[in-house]
């Protein structure tokens, strides 16, 4: 049995997700967690796998709590850890998984949040003059595209009043229609994009793709600007779906175009919208 370090096994690990197709976004995430396990388990003299024991992952969970973490970014950190543990169970790293038997944090299942037409319209009057991020904004508004989809979003892809989403980790490739208010800011920003030979739609002055914690930030200012500070990028989704629902959107349709894997996630949306019997419309609304 291998008696690699913990840290010269993260990158084949790494590796290995990229691999199987996990998104550029599920890949960072993972390194920078398990960068951050690394880090602490050295603290504690735990150099190799077969050195670290529960009660070391126990407290790398209290630590994180202690330090402000939300119990769902704790989870979530977790779920990373446990993963690489037994991703080194298969590579033969350690007969014993030390993670197995540590608890996630509890967490309050509670309802997602979406901005009211008020909240949103305010929204967009602050990112008026910053035509990228009000497109993107604007986006994510009228199709329901997650942020990362946004980042990886390529030019090829939007033609012919439509988005085609790649597909990527788990997610099979789909279809996003664009009506007028979405085609109409994503034109704008097209006449004043960069020259540059990146196939993707949103980058940088430098032609350097837009990196997700980089959009998620430039919208986060703009929510503090909009006295929206209580919320994040991920309710404009939120809000695209509430919306459709409330328009009477056929649920079916919004399950498709938003990319859920399972009608019953949809679903979960009808209480947040306040709906009991989703509609038959078969066109998008406009927000």
């Amino acid at each position: 049995m291998t008696q690699d370090t913990i840290k010269n096994l993260l990158p084949k690990f790494i590796e290995s997700l990229k691999s199987k197709g996990r998104s550029p976004a599920t890949v960072l995430a993972y390194r920078s967690d398990l960068e951050q396990l690394t880090g602490y388990l050295l603290k504690r003299e735990r150099a190799t796998p077969d050195q670290v024991k529960p009660e070391d992952l126990d407290s790398f969970r209290d630590q994180l709590l202690a330090d402000k973490y939300t119990p769902k970014s704790v989870s979530r950190k977790l779920n990373a850890v446990k993963t690489f543990f037994r991703w080194m169970i298969t590579e033969n790293a350690i007969s014993f998984d030390p993670s197995s038997s540590v608890a996630h944090p509890k967490i309050d299942n509670a309802l997602p949040k979406f901005l009211s037409q008020l909240e949103y319209r305010a929204l967009r009057d602050v990112v008026r003059n910053d035509v990228r991020i009000a497109a993107i904004v604007e986006l994510i508004l009228q199709t329901g595209l997650r942020i990362s989809e946004v980042a990886n979003l390529k030019l090829e892809r939007s033609k012919d009043g439509s988005l085609k989403i790649e597909s990527y980790a788990t997610q099979p490739e789909r279809t996003a229609p664009l009506n007028k208010p979405a085609q109409e800011v994503l034109d704008s920003y097209m006449k004043i994009r960069p020259k540059s030979d990146s196939p993707y739609v949103f980058i940088s002055k430098n032609g350097k793709p837009l990196a997700v914690r980089n959009i998620r930030a430039s919208i986060s200012r703009y929510m503090q600007r909009a006295e929206l500070p209580n919320y994040s990028v991920n309710d404009l989704r939120t809000t695209f779906m509430v919306e459709n629902l409330k328009a009477g959107v056929d649920i079916v349709l919004l399950s498709q175009v938003s990319g859920h894997k399972r009608l019953s996630t949809t679903e979960r949306y009808l209480e947040l919208a306040q709906i009991t019997e989703p509609g038959k419309k078969q066109v998008l609304v406009e927000l």
